[in-house]
């Protein structure tokens, strides 16, 4: 095999992630021109401000049903800014309210207090979001993506009240598996990364963006896969040693017959989160007997919803908001 470029092996790890930003929330993309929203700190942690974006449907008749949108990017990247701008017109078209929220990144800040932030966001969304840009708080659904899905899913356990309904762009439910313990054999085909290669640091300030081609952040996490360290350079424990610390956090072993219906959208070649992260966690919610949809994408691989012109893409996405209709607008 030869030996990549510093920059090829970037471009690798990015385009598998699908983690390319669409130029920001207020760009215009494809013909598609998203509307800005209004910028809200919702937390506030020592020097760090952690920030949600709000858009608004044309018709703001109150109260509004909404969708809160968890970005992608292994909890160590990206920021509330991920949204494609395509998927936000629909869901504003559609009437809803669209909030997008940061979160402390890894491996600065740890799986606890990113679970904390999920948890105060939907704190300040239902107790001020109301009178703040007129939320109907018993009508909020979550839509994600990757790791964002990963943050969907566990809202289901750990927001009270619970969501209306979840939907799951190639998420996962289980953080002690192989796939996430294990070097992974599709990143170990890559040239190898050290540690000091990827200048990411563990103790340094906490953050809530990265950008999607921020290249030691890229290179981080091709570091965690090629190494099988996620769980601990982002729980910050051993998920062999200290298996128990994690159950809490995964979503897939905490499954109650009170868990909102939740859809899971996957494509069977997803290299990187596997697609049976969504097949196990379609059996555990039907054995709850919770309303789940579990959608193919045949051929599909991991970011496959950035290509909206694809007729398969389009159909998946309508399945989607039709699902987030039907428990959002009764």
């Amino acid at each position: 095999m030869r030996n990549f470029t510093p920059s090829e092996i970037l471009r690798i790890v990015l385009i598998t992630l699908a983690l390319f930003c669409l130029a920001g929330c207020m760009a215009e993309t494809e013909g598609v021109n998203t509307p800005g929203p209004k910028t809200y700190t919702y937390k506030t942690v020592g020097d760090c401000s952690i920030e949600a974006d709000v858009y608004l449907p044309a018709d703001r008749s109150k109260p509004l049903p909404g969708i809160v949108y968890l970005h992608s990017g292994a909890l160590i990247l990206n920021s509330r800014k991920e949204i494609i701008p395509e998927q936000l017109v629909q869901y504003l078209e559609a009437g809803y309210v669209v909030i997008a929220i940061d979160y402390r990144l890894a491996p600065e800040t740890k799986l606890p207090d990113i679970i904390s932030d999920l948890e105060d966001a939907f704190r300040w969304i239902y107790e001020q979001g109301p009178e703040l840009f007129g939320v109907d708080p018993n009508r909020v659904g979550v839509v994600g993506r990757s790791a964002g899905s990963y943050l969907t899913l566990m809202t289901g356990i750990c927001i009270e009240p619970k969501p209306k309904v979840l939907v799951s762009f190639y998420g996962y439910g289980d953080l002690v598996g192989d796939w996430y313990t294990k070097p992974d054999p599709y990143y170990c085909t890559m040239p190898r990364v050290s540690r000091e290669e990827t200048g990411i640091r563990s103790d340094g300030p906490e953050v809530t963006s990265r950008g999607s081609k921020n290249e030691q952040a890229g290179k981080f996490y091709l570091y965690c896969r090629q190494n099988g360290l996620w769980p601990l350079e982002v729980g910050g424990r051993d998920p062999v040693k200290e298996r128990g610390f994690f159950l809490p956090y995964c979503p897939l072993y905490n499954i109650s017959k009170d868990y909102p219906p939740t859809m899971l959208l996957h494509g069977d070649q997803d290299e990187d989160v596997p697609y049976e992260q969504s097949v196990m966690m379609a059996k555990e919610l039907a054995r709850s007997n919770v309303e789940n949809e579990l959608v193919t994408i045949p051929g599909g691989g991991h970011g496959f919803d950035e290509d909206m012109d694809k007729p398969v893409v389009r159909e998946a996405f309508t399945r989607a908001l039709t699902f987030l209709n039907k428990h959002l607008k009764k």
